[in-house]
């Protein structure tokens, strides 16, 4: 049903309709929970532990590929589609604008594609778990 992830808690609702308060400590997948997945847990007294998401369809956020980043940041760039794919809209438009109008000043085109040149150099050197943690499950936007 929600989830705080400042307060690490939440509550998630039984097919019965009986809701259960639940630790995020108690949550065994990678990505934070999210509205309207579908859950499997184990039901302790007043609470919600070991839960696991079920089915593909109820995650809204998915893993993302460290190397397609990398190559979007390469090729694609200088047009921030690597944020749009990481799900970063508000940098990805920062870098759109600086990529497209940008260039008419020359210095904001000149280094939004050195930023997106250094992001494809840290996307490719960075484990897959480091990058899933701070790029796409985090709050990073920039290197």
């Amino acid at each position: 049903m929600g989830f705080d992830t400042h307060l690490g808690e939440g509550v998630i609702s039984s097919e019965d309709g009986q809701r259960y308060p639940f630790r995020a400590e108690e949550w065994r997948q990678r990505v934070p929970p999210h509205p309207g997945q579908r859950v499997d847990f184990e039901a302790a007294q007043d609470h919600a532990k070991a839960i696991y998401v079920i089915g593909g369809s109820g995650s809204m956020v998915a893993d993302k590929n460290r190397i397609v980043a990398a190559l979007l940041a390469f090729f694609l760039g200088s047009l921030g589609i690597h944020k749009f794919y990481l799900g970063k809209t508000t940098a990805g438009v920062i870098m759109l604008l600086c990529g497209t109008i940008g260039w008419f000043l020359i210095l904001p085109g000149v280094i939004n594609a050195l930023v997106a040149f250094v992001e494809f150099i840290i996307y490719l050197i960075t484990p897959d778990e480091a990058f899933q943690h701070k790029y796409v499950e985090g709050d990073a936007s920039w290197f």
